[in-house]
């Protein structure tokens, strides 16, 4: 085959025939790890992870822009854990922190595990990256066993002010650890993802660290940004135009609707995004420029009202109209944000039921006093699995019918 070829045909089309024929080579068919229908996605690793509970932005952003794929997830972050499962030590022994470590995996029943480790282990420097690596090679096993799949996360820089706490060198060791990752994740074949340097450029711009170490609810919503885009669903800015005209305003990308009754309305249009928006952190003063524009052409001058139902959206000049104004907020951010409040409701059902108070007494070496309430806890799967069903149902965009008025 390899001596073949067509008399006469250039080599350049007949390399680009093979290509149709046999599809891309291996360089070229390193396509992102995509979710799949019916995933059951674990996010397992440090600080990074548990403290996502209070925020929902990284499970919000998957769901939304996996929205018809039916994906259900189990955050099993916690906080000072390490490859060896260290912090998930307690008064019963056995299990051990390890396997409770693999008791946890097995309980989520991933299909597909991002992990998150490095942080913790950085501390030992240049000496334990041999002992971390074979940590981590050997959670990969795990998943595998379990028939899963495998993204891993680089570390996250350390972000101060105070130069007594050598942010240099604690940055130093994360990023060689962030290698050890990256070394292993091309050694076996998995995708990698680096969160380092994307959470260091955008802590230049935007408090997205607190305590040096931990990232705020800002700095999940670009962390979450961060992982859409390395999953191949970038969430691109979508610039909406509309020229209002006689005898009826039209527009290339958005519909038109003429179903208005009100002589007020000048122009009313129905839109849906491709994806539901994140809401907008509410401590930011800095977010970015990646919320959807919309351009209204040809008005009088004057301000004019874009209101979806009886809310106001935005007001602005018509000048300003004409540039492209900014939407941030209405229907499709209530819709994502009651989205959110479900996720977080879900997640701190969860959170209790596999991590329970007083689980020395419950599930644990003194389990004879309160065995008993294990059963309540298996009963929370009920709740659990009715907020899923919730979360999925209303995960796709709904169509928004806005109109504009001029103000008076």
């Amino acid at each position: 085959m390899n001596n073949f070829r067509l008399p006469g045909l250039p080599v350049c089309v007949f390399l680009f025939l093979l290509t149709l024929i046999y599809g891309p080579t291996h360089a070229q068919n390193k396509s992102p790890n995509v979710l799949k229908d019916g995933d059951r996605v674990v996010f397992l690793g440090n600080s990074i992870f548990e403290n996502e509970f209070q925020y929902g932005y990284l499970e919000l952003a998957l769901t939304t822009r996996f929205a018809d794929k039916g994906i259900t997830f189990r955050n099993l972050g916690w906080t000072g854990d390490n490859v060896w499962g260290e912090a998930r030590s307690t008064y019963t022994n056995p299990p051990t922190p390890y396997e409770h470590l693999m008791q946890d995996i097995t309980q989520a029943a991933p299909s597909i595990v991002f992990l998150a480790y490095g942080g913790v282990e950085a501390q030992e420097g240049q000496a334990g990256v041999a002992h971390f690596k074979d940590g981590l090679n050997k959670l990969i096993d795990k998943i595998e066993s379990l028939g899963a799949r495998t993204v891993l996360l680089s570390t996250i820089p350390v972000v101060s002010a105070d130069t007594s706490q050598h942010i240099d060198a604690r940055n130093a060791d994360l990023e060689l650890y962030s290698k050890a990752i990256a070394d292993v994740a091309s050694q076996r074949g998995k995708q990698f993802i680096d969160i380092y340097n994307p959470v260091l450029n955008t802590s230049k711009k935007a408090d997205i660290i607190e305590n040096t170490v931990h990232l705020n609810e800002t700095g999940y919503y670009y962390l979450a940004d961060v992982l859409g885009k390395a999953l191949g669903v970038p969430n691109d800015r979508v610039t909406s135009t509309i020229t209002v005209a006689k005898p009826a305003p039209y527009s290339s990308n958005v519909k038109i609707s003429t179903d208005s009754k009100d002589n007020n309305v000048i122009v009313r249009f129905v839109f849906a995004d491709k994806y539901l928006p994140l809401p907008f952190p509410q401590a930011s003063s800095w977010v970015g420029n990646d919320a959807n524009v919309v351009r209204i052409v040809g008005l009088k001058r004057g301000y004019y009202t874009l209101s979806a139902g009886n809310e106001q959206v935005v007001t602005a000049s018509a000048k300003e109209w004409e540039k492209g104004v900014e939407i941030r907020q209405g229907p499709q951010f209530e819709q994502s944000a009651r989205i959110r409040e479900m996720i977080i409701r879900k997640n701190e059902l969860h959170f209790f039921q596999y991590r329970p108070l007083n689980q020395t007494y419950i599930i644990g070496f003194r389990k004879y006093e309160q065995g008993r309430h294990v059963k309540g806890l298996e009963e929370q799967n009920i709740l659990i699995k009715w907020l899923e069903g919730q979360i999925i149902l209303n995960a796709e965009p709904k169509e928004v019918v806005y109109e504009l008025r001029k103000l008076e």
